[in-house]
């Protein structure tokens, strides 16, 4: 019997809501786990997260799909250059902040973590991305920008391979998931005033959790 395919939002280093959901959902080594990348910044604890999400990594199989958020760090870390931009518009302030240190002296096995990544996740039934993908576009031949920064929005038109996306990137500050033909957003602003959401795929279902620790248990994606 395989497990549950569960995909999570951007966290933006929101970990009591992280801890909230994890505690909640509960994953196993059988389920599948996918976070759809902005697991860092604007949030107050960017280590706590990766920290929960190395743990994790034991406890199911894994999939971190790389956000634009993790893009710059990276840029920045390798060229020097857009550190103020990263620090300000970025949230960038608030890893750093986070961990009380200076930015080239985050820790190693935290952005080995990040920085492995993947661009996305492919099933026979879903892509997972941290942005969306170009709908006319087959993804091995997608830009990586693409994957990383383009929004999100209702006028998209299904996929050519007909497979449904799950994306983040685009913070729905309804605080619920959107929903289109082909397409699910479940970036839900939880670094704002809105909540991290978890989606079980197979089951089509959803729970979100608050930073301020408080849960909403499961209910249907299209209730």
């Amino acid at each position: 019997m395989t497990g549950r395919v569960l995909a999570f939002g951007d966290i933006h280093g929101c970990d009591v809501a992280l801890d909230t959901m994890l505690d909640y959902v509960e994953p196993t080594i059988d389920d599948t786990v996918i976070c759809l990348g902005d697991v860092i910044d604007r949030g107050p604890r960017s280590d706590r997260v990766i920290e929960r999400l190395m743990e994790l990594r034991s406890q199911s199989s894994f999939v971190m799909i790389s956000g634009n958020h993790e893009e710059t760090l990276e840029y920045v870390l390798e060229t020097g250059n857009s550190l103020e931009d990263w620090m300000r518009g970025f949230g960038g302030k608030d890893t750093v902040r986070a961990y009380d240190c200076s930015i080239d002296e985050l820790p190693a096995d935290h952005l080995e973590f990040l920085f492995s990544a993947v661009d996305y996740h492919e099933t026979e039934t879903e892509i997972f991305a941290h942005a969306s993908p170009h709908p006319r576009v087959p993804m091995s031949k997608q830009r990586v920008m693409n994957l990383r920064w383009n929004r999100y929005d209702v006028a998209l038109a299904p996929h050519v391979s007909g497979k449904r996306i799950i994306c983040g990137h685009t913070s729905q500050r309804s605080a619920r998931p959107a929903l289109s033909p082909g397409w699910v957003c479940i970036d839900t602003w939880v670094y704002g005033k809105g909540s991290l959401t978890c989606l079980d795929v197979g089951a089509n279902q959803f729970c979100q959790a608050k930073q301020s620790g408080e849960l909403t248990e499961w209910e249907p994606l299209d209730g």
